[in-house]
This record gives structure tokens, C-alpha cells and sequence, in this order.
């Protein structure tokens, strides 16, 4: 019951952009597009894009999904690639600590550890971040996107870094999940 003036409102939200102008909901929709700097529109696009990929469903990381796989290479592009590379390549020596502690981001691709993971701690660790996977003491620079993106956003990001390994390595990582 919670959610139908949440949906309302959106509706709402919809036309009343749709009435204010041609672009007002690809705006709102797409933050790349020049004159969003309008913080109604931010919200709104923020709103509408939430209510859209929760009515997804996206429970699982699918690589087989063109349509999951896509929407995760944006919110990959967006959200991930400048830490771990737009090709998953990761940062240059990530298994050597830096400095401070912490260590470089690791790649996604094949060459990577992610695929020694099961989709669930994948997950947990995306949405939550390093530190609060690892323990306080654990320094880690993996951010929280919890409250950031949604979870059929993260699932979506999963499926696409699983997208992008080869046939081996998808199967080995698939085991993983099963036995989750």
C-alpha cells in the first residue's frame, strides 16, 4: 500500500514534465544531458529511474540478460569504471598496498579475483562497501552505493562484469552460487 502514492506521484511527476516542455523527462531520466543542473529535475530523474529498474525485479546478476547486461555497462560507466577501469582492467598494481593502507581496485575482468566470489557477497560488498564487509579495521577505499544505486542497479553492474568473462570462468563462478 506503501508504494501506490509513491507511483502516483511519479505518474504525476511525469506529466507534469511532459506538459512543461519536450526534453523535461529525458532530462530527468539522463543527468548527461546538458541543463539538468536544475535540482527538481535531479530529484524527479532520481525518483523515476528508482521506481523503474525496482519494478525490473533484477534478484540476480544474469549475464545471458541483453537487457540486464546493458543497463549494467551504464551503471557501470558510470558508477565503477573510474576505479576499476572501463575495460575491468582495475588500477595498476592492485594487489600491492598502497600507502595509507588500502589497496587499489582490483579488475573485474578474468584476470581479477570476482569471479572467486558468489554472486551474494558480490552483492553485499557493492551495496555495503569494503569496510563494512571486512570489519572496521579492514581499509578499504570500495565506497557504499547503498542509497546510491538500487539493487536491480547492482545486480545489473554484476551482470555485466559476468557478461564480460569467458565461458570458464562464468562456469566455475556459477558453481559458487549454487552452493550459496
Amino acid at each position: 500500500m506503501q508504494r501506490k502514492p509513491l507511483f502516483i506521484f511519479a505518474f504525476l511527476a511525469i506529466c507534469a514534465m511532459a506538459v512543461g516542455g519536450g526534453n523535461a523527462i529525458r532530462k530527468a531520466m539522463d543527468p548527461s544531458i546538458a541543463g539538468t543542473e536544475n535540482p527538481l529535475f535531479a530529484s524527479l530523474g532520481k525518483m523515476i529511474r528508482g521506481t523503474v529498474t525496482a519494478r525490473l525485479g533484477y534478484g540476480v546478476a544474469d549475464a545471458a540478460n541483453p537487457k540486464q547486461v546493458k543497463r549494467g555497462a551504464l551503471v557501470y560507466r558510470d558508477h565503477c569504471a573510474s576505479c576499476h577501469g572501463a575495460k575491468l582492467e582495475g588500477e595498476p598494481n592492485w594487489r600491492q598496498r598502497n600507502e595509507d593502507g588500502t589497496l587499489p581496485a582490483p579488475p573485474h575482468d578474468a584476470t581479477g579475483h570476482t569471479w572467486h566470489h558468489g554472486d551474494d557477497q558480490l552483492f553485499s560488498y557493492t551495496k555495503k562497501g569494503g569496510k563494512a564487509m571486512a570489519g572496521p579495521s579492514f581499509k578499504s577505499n570500495m565506497p557504499a552505493f547503498e542509497g546510491v544505486l538500487s539493487d536491480s542497479d547492482i545486480w545489473s553492474v554484476l551482470a555485466f562484469i559476468k557478461s564480460r568473462w569467458p565461458d570458464g570462468v562464468q562456469r566455475r563462478q556459477a558453481t559458487l552460487n549454487k552452493s550459496n
